[in-house]
């Protein structure tokens, strides 16, 4: 497989919206509203301030996606890059997609300095993801994640 990266961009909208769903199939079992996970995308796109997508492709055609946030720390004053919506197709997998994508991000974030690390959250269960980021380097926080959603 020859995977070249490149950003997203609003072209891309429909299988970034088709990964980030078959995302939440598989790793949570959710079934997302697609006007909403459309719309989110698509916001994405739109303001890079809300977050970027990472396309590897192999052809030309689209294999995998990363995409990143943003959280600035105030302790450390610098930017924490935030991992999210990782897919790669299922034919795909175990062949390189995701590491091409991972450091991809990595060597832009060690080019530029405020960029202060590199942080994720995955599923409790995935054991799979848990193996594949801590052989890329990446170590479990001392922090647990805790949410309120919805708000309304």
């Amino acid at each position: 497989m020859a995977i070249t990266i490149r950003q997203a961009g609003l072209a891309d909208a429909a299988v970034i919206a088709e990964f980030n769903r078959l995302l939440a199939e598989e790793t949570e079992g959710k079934t997302l509203d697609p006007v909403v996970l459309a719309r989110g995308v698509a916001a994405c796109l739109l303001d890079p301030v809300k977050g970027i997508y990472y396309l590897a492709e192999d052809g030309g055609v689209v294999q995998g996606q990363v995409g990143l946030t943003y959280e600035f720390s105030d302790w450390r004053d610098g930017w924490f890059w935030w991992i999210q919506s990782v897919y790669v197709r299922k034919e795909a997998r175990r062949q390189g997609v995701f590491r091409a994508l991972y450091d991809h991000v990595y060597r832009n974030a060690c080019a530029d300095p405020t960029a202060i690390g590199l942080r994720l959250y995955v599923e409790k269960e995935n054991a799979a993801a848990k193996r594949t980021y801590r052989q890329l380097g990446m170590e479990e926080s001392g922090y647990v994640l805790l949410e309120r959603w919805p708000l309304r």
